[in-house]
Parts: structure tokens; C-alpha cells; sequence
């Protein structure tokens, strides 16, 4: 996949004395040590990391980490001591100030924590500005603003005043204030912090819908890893300045590259986490409609399991058999299976949150059926994997 960002050795010094203390960074001292001897603040420390055209990358650590810099160095409102933000070729680092400010306005979209909408406008004037800026003519700026309004939820609202929203009817407008100007990159730091936590998850179930329809490369701050899971293809997680870990979701969490990453995920609710696919299994046998009762049966009995999923020739599931009906179609000598295939097996969708599965799992005397969205048989669940990713342990092998 085609990356759109590329961020390469980013480090960030605060102070009026950066040489001397980037220096000792490049030595490999630690901030603590650096700060000590030269006065200077390290606030992000040799970042590198690429971000693909339409994904969500998140970025996240607690306060203080880096990683609200990190996002301000990337569309240059804070200027990095050293490194590359790589926008479509472009290097942003070194760009003149013309057309670093005309990237802004096209190719950027920012999304404060605070809303920043201005109070002395209406809503369609507030998503508006940003098209006000570039110059666009009114009538054209008001379409896109109020195109904008409606895919965030607030038409009808387009006159009224900041004042008379909500919180997170606010935030709303300050997400469409950046899709208006059709961004490239959507940057977001920490949108949702400042709203109630029911509010705060309906706005992220939104944003997730808008990026369906949209695509976006977003890069996305927040502290709460229960929102990283939930909104992040992948997580970059900061500590002391510094990326400790990179990875999708089930990585931060199965595999934590350190001691910290291992104690900032043990407390996740990983059914709410971890997916259908991160647990499933290869079956062990499947069989086609043509495969005899007797064949059937025997693999049910090499294999030690109580069912067998038919599918076609292509993987397409079709249903399951078990091993009683296979053994009566023996007596009676029939040699094909079509009678007996069951169509009531159960299945789900490999983005399926284990959340959702745990009472379908509970009562199931088979294994889950995990397809995809042309029906191909792609795994299995079985309570053991499943109990067995619940408890932090990576279990892919065969059923």
C-alpha cells in the first residue's frame, strides 16, 4: 500500500540551545540527562513512521509523551529541531512559508480538542471559513459547507450559533469545518477528550461511518486506549517522547515490544478489542458436497472433531454435517451427503469484535464459521482460542 505521509527521524527540542542538546540526543543520552546538563526540553525524539493513503493512524501516550508535538510538527505549526514530514514528496520541513500555507489550506484539515469555532459566526459560516480563506466564491463555499454540515449530522442547525450547541454537536462542526476544504490528510488531536463519555463513543461510532464513505489518510491523537483500539488501523504508542511500539491493534495487545506497552494494555476489555480474526483457526478438514459419508466420517474421527463444514469449490460455505447423520447414511448405503448438509451454521465477519460472539460461542455446540463478504469460509472459532486470546495469548494454529 502507496504511503501518503512519511515522518523520518522527527526530534523536537525546546529550548534556545538546541545544537548541544541534539547532539547528545544523536550520543543516545536520555532526556532527563539532557535536560540536566543543557536546560533544553526533548519533546519528541527521532520519530519515524509512514502513514497509508485512507488509513487511521494513531497516535497515543499520556500526557506529556509527545505526542500532541508530534501532530503540530507534522503540519509545521511547531517547527522541528530535525527530521523529514514527507507529504506526497514534498518535504514540509524545509518548504518556503507560501507554500507551506497553501498545503495547509488544501491538502490539511486540523481538528482541535477545543472545538476553536468562532463565537460571532453562524454554523455554516464557521464550517465556511476555511473556503472564505482560499478565496472561494460564496455560493460555491456555502454548497460544499452545507454538504459538509449534513454528512456530520447537523442539518437544519446551519444558522444557528455555537452557543446553542452541545459539546459534541460543536465538535461536530469543527469536523466539518475540516472536510469542507476536501483534505488530503484529516489530522485530529484528541477531538473527543473534553466530551461525555456516552457522547465521546458516539462521536468516534461517527467518525468511523464518515471515514467508510470518505477514505481519509487520519492521524489521530488521543490518550484513551480504548479509543485507539477502536479507531486506529494502526497505533503508534509514545512514552518519554520517544515511539515505543507500532503496530495494528491485536499487536499492541498480544505482543507488547516492552515492559510499559505490557502494563498500559493490561487492563483493556480485549473482547471489545480483539476481533474474529485475530482468534479464528484453520480447520483441520472441510469437505465438498461430492465427498462420500464414509469419507466424512473418517475425518471426523482422525481428527477428533463432532462436525465438518462443507464448502464449495471456490470456499464457499455451504453448511456442516455431523457425524450421526453421516453413519445413518452408511446404513442405508447412500453415498452422497446433500440430505444431511445442515444451513444453519453460525457465522460472522472478521472485523467482528469477540464482544459480540461470546454468547453465540456460550451455546454452539460447533465451531463459529468466520466468512468474508463473499461468503468464503476464512477460519474458525473454538471456545478454547477464544478464551485463550481473552487471556493475552496469541493462538493461531489448527482446530
Amino acid at each position: 500500500m502507496e504511503s501518503k505521509l512519511i515522518v523520518q527521524h522527527l526530534t523536537k527540542i525546546y529550548g534556545n540551545n538546541t545544537a548541544k542538546a541534539y547532539e547528545m540526543l544523536k550520543q543516545g543520552l536520555p532526556n532527563d540527562e539532557i535536560r540536566k546538563k543543557t536546560k533544553q526540553v526533548v519533546g519528541v525524539r527521532d520519530a519515524s513512521f509512514a502513514v497509508n493513503e485512507g488509513e487511521c493512524f494513531v497516535i497515543m501516550g499520556l500526557s506529556g509523551s509527545g505526542k500532541s508535538t508530534l501532530l503540530r510538527c507534522i503540519n509545521q505549526l511547531i517547527k522541528p529541531t530535525a527530521g523529514k514530514i514527507i507529504l506526497d514528496g514534498q518535504n514540509l520541513a524545509i518548504l518556503p512559508s507560501k507554500e507551506l500555507i497553501e498545503i495547509r489550506r488544501k491538502k490539511i484539515g486540523m481538528v482541535f480538542q477545543r472545538f476553536a469555532l468562532l463565537p460571532n459566526r453562524t454554523i455554516v459560516d464557521n464550517v465556511a471559513y476555511g473556503l472564505e480563506v482560499q478565496s472561494m466564491p460564496r455560493d460555491e463555499r456555502y454548497k460544499k459547507s452545507l454538504a459538509a454540515i449534513e454528512m456530520v449530522g447537523l442539518k437544519g442547525w446551519e444558522h444557528y450559533y455555537p452557543a446553542n450547541l452541545s459539546g459534541g454537536m460543536q465538535q461536530r462542526v469543527g469536523i466539518a469545518r475540516a472536510l469542507a476544504t476536501n483534505p488530503d490528510v484529516l489530522l485530529m488531536d484528541e477531538p473527543f477528550s473534553a466530551l461525555d463519555p456516552l457522547i465521546r463513543q458516539d462521536m468516534q461510532d461517527e467518525l468511523l461511518e464518515i471515514q467508510k464513505k470518505l477514505h481519509k489518510t487520519i492521524i489521530f491523537i488521543t490518550h484513551d486506549l480504548d479509543e485507539a483500539l477502536k479507531i486506529g488501523e494502526r497505533i503508534a504508542l509514545m512514552k518519554d517522547a520517544q515511539i515505543v511500539q507500532i503496530g495494528e491493534p491485536e499487536d499492541i495487545l498480544l505482543s507488547p515490544a516492552t515492559e510499559y506497552v505490557a502494563r498500559f494494555v493490561e487492563n483493556v476489555n480485549r473482547s471489545k478489542a480483539l476481533t474474529a480474526s485475530t482468534v479464528m483457526m484453520k480447520p483441520r478438514s472441510i469437505i465438498h458436497p461430492r465427498t462420500g459419508p464414509r469419507t466424512a466420517l473418517h475425518l471426523m474421527e482422525k481428527y477428533g472433531i463432532s462436525s465438518l463444514f462443507v464448502t464449495d469449490q471456490q470456499g464457499g460455505l455451504i453448511g456442516y454435517i455431523k457425524p450421526e447423520d453421516a453413519a445413518e447414511l452408511i446404513n442405508q448405503g447412500i453415498k452422497k451427503l446433500d440430505t444431511i448438509i445442515k444451513d444453519d451454521a453460525p457465522t460472522t465477519n472478521l472485523d467482528t469484535p469477540l464482544s459480540d460472539l461470546l454468547e453465540i460461542l456460550a451455546h454452539t455446540k460447533i465451531p463459529v464459521a468466520v466468512i468474508d463478504e463473499q461468503n468464503i469460509l476464512k477460519g474458525v472459532l473454538v471456545r478454547g482460542a477464544v478464551i485463550a486470546g481473552l487471556a493475552g495469548e496469541r493462538m493461531r494454529f489448527d482446530e
